[in-house]
């Protein structure tokens, strides 16, 4: 073996373990919130979350139970005394929170895709115009659009409805969604186009038929920022939905769990844990067109 090839092996070797130290300090979080959220809350509030591994405490579904459930919980404290407490109904929330975040990601990627490959290849008066609008939008701060759109839906009586929150979501993601589309878009060969209006493909067929088949990739990887986005959103749901408990996603379930039970930890770990779960299996579901779809358009050809 060269010497060059040794010094290569030497630093992989040492890329490789700085990436594994990362990667475990890291997971460090995760794993004490994992372990919190499985102890008792005597344990949790007494003792570090790593003393487990010395043999010391026990484990409980109980706090999931209580955080996922309606019903009311009895259980005894350190001192003996009997307590009961309602469960949070982090279970209705899930479900809100799904009806929330679905519709927003299929919504602005299928409109952002379609004006991508409007802007990409189609020729009208102003396109430059309008994309150079489109991407000056990306550096408005959407909180100052708050208050002129929640008046507007008083007016039209959409506040505190599920549509009002998805055109919400729409218009803040479409920017985002249309300029990094846009560059995928666009490096798709001009070959492929014109073979299909040659036989005579209308654009909604080249759209429907070619497009968005070509363009998984750069879906994916928009669909998982739009999707981390919209779940993990606590400040367009409060002042779009509201505060009532039928319509409550869970950002703002765990914030009314953080400002009534701000000693609980027990339960703020689980709820925690089943607010990211979700976000989680999303990426690792969706992390192979990841990468793809980051490097969208920084290559020609």
């Amino acid at each position: 073996m060269t010497l060059a090839k040794k010094r290569k092996n030497s630093w992989n070797l040492v890329v490789n373990l700085v990436l594994l130290a990362l990667v475990i300090v890291w997971s460090i979080p995760i794993i004490g919130l994992l372990i919190s959220s499985i102890r008792p809350q005597d344990d949790v509030l007494n003792t570090g979350w790593w003393t487990i591994f010395s043999g010391d405490g026990s484990f409980t579904l109980d706090n999931y139970k209580r955080v996922l459930g309606g019903s009311q919980t009895t259980f005894v404290d350190s001192a003996g005394n009997t307590i009961r407490a309602s469960g949070d109904n982090l279970g209705r929330a899930f479900i809100n929170s799904f009806t929330v975040t679905v519709p927003s990601v299929i919504i602005p990627i299928l409109i952002a895709a379609a004006a991508a490959f409007g802007f990409a290849w189609m020729m009208f008066p102003g396109r430059k115009l309008f994309f150079t609008i489109v991407v000056a939008l990306l550096v408005v701060p959407l909180q100052i659009a708050l208050i002129p759109i929640l008046r507007d839906y008083q007016k039209l009586g959409l506040t505190g409805s599920y549509l009002g929150i998805w055109l919400a979501h729409t218009g803040f993601g479409l920017p985002l969604g249309i300029y990094l589309l846009y560059n995928y878009i666009s490096t798709i060969p001009r070959d492929v186009f014109e073979s299909a209006f040659l036989d005579g493909a209308r654009p909604m067929v080249v759209f429907a038929r070619l497009v968005l088949p070509l363009s998984v990739p750069a879906i994916a990887s928009l669909a998982i920022f739009q999707f981390l986005w919209v779940w993990n959103d606590l400040l367009v749901a409060l002042v779009f939905l509201g505060g009532t408990a039928d319509v409550a996603v869970l950002t703002q379930r765990l914030a009314n769990m953080v400002g009534s039970r701000g000693q609980d930890w027990h339960l703020l770990t689980a709820g925690a844990f089943v607010a990211m779960i979700v976000p989680l299996l999303v990426f690792f579901g969706l992390q192979r067109y990841f990468v793809q779809g980051l490097m969208a358009g920084s290559v020609k050809g």
